[in-house]
C-alpha cells in the first residue's frame, strides 16, 4: 500500500522532517511505499487566490499546482501530516494547503440547494503534530481537544476521511525527541495493519 507523507516545516533538519523520515522507514520496513511531500522545499503557494475561490464557487479547473497535489492524495492509501504547532493549530502553510486541496468538487460536493457529499471516505488520515509545550498545558487549556475539533473533525471527516492517528507529540524541546521518533517508526510499520487484516477477512 501507498501513503502520501506531508510536511509542513521549513528547515529540513527539523525534527519534524525526522518524524517524516520515520514514519518513511516504518512504512518501508513492513513492505509498503510512500511520497514525501516538502510542501516548503517544494515552493508550495498557500494563498488563496481569486483563482481558487473561482473552483469553490464555480467548479472552474483548478490551477496546475493544485491538481497535482489532489493527484498524489488520489495515489495514497493513507495520508499522514507531519507539522509543528504554530499558535495551538497547522502552520499557515500546511493550512493554505489544505485550503487549495480541498476543493469544491474533489474533497466534498457542495452547493446552496444541495446537502455537502463526503468525496473522501477511502482516505484513511494520520496526523503528526509536534508541540513545544507538555501535555499539561494543552489539557489544561482545551487546546487539544480544539485541535481535534477544528482539524480533525473540522477539516477531515468534513470531507468523509477517516482519522486513524491524531498524536500530539509534545514537549519535545525537553529531551523526548528520540521517544517520539520511535513511537512514529513504530506507527510506520502498523499505518496498515487494519486495512491489510479488512482484506484478509
Amino acid at each position: 500500500m501507498h501513503a502520501l507523507i506531508v510536511v509542513a516545516h521549513h528547515d529540513p533538519q527539523s525534527l519534524t522532517h525526522n518524524i517524516a523520515l520515520q514514519a518513511a522507514a516504518g512504512l518501508t520496513a513492513a513492505g509498503h511505499t510512500y511520497e514525501i511531500a516538502d510542501l516548503a522545499a517544494e515552493g508550495f503557494d498557500p494563498r488563496y487566490t481569486a483563482a481558487d475561490h473561482l473552483v469553490h464557487r464555480t467548479r472552474a479547473q483548478p490551477p496546475a499546482d493544485v491538481l497535482a497535489e489532489q493527484a498524489r492524495i488520489d495515489r495514497a492509501d493513507a495520508l499522514v501530516l507531519a507539522f509543528p504547532i504554530y499558535w495551538w493549530s497547522m502552520p499557515g502553510l500546511l493550512k493554505g494547503w489544505v485550503d487549495r486541496v480541498f476543493v469544491n468538487g474533489w474533497a466534498i460536493d457542495y452547493g446552496p440547494d444541495m446537502p455537502v457529499v463526503k468525496k473522501l471516505r477511502h482516505l484513511q488520515v494520520h496526523l503528526l503534530a509536534l508541540g513545544a509545550a507538555d501535555d499539561g498545558a494543552f489539557d489544561r487549556h482545551g487546546y487539544a481537544k480544539a485541535m481535534r475539533t477544528q482539524i480533525d473533525y473540522g477539516i477531515f471527516d468534513y470531507c468523509g476521511a477517516q482519522v486513524v492517528t491524531s498524536e500530539l507529540l509534545l514537549d519535545s524541546e525537553s529531551g523526548t525527541a528520540q521517544e517520539h521518533l520511535k513511537t512514529v517508526l513504530k506507527l510506520g510499520q502498523q499505518l496498515f495493519t487494519q486495512a491489510e487484516a479488512r482484506q484478509e477477512a
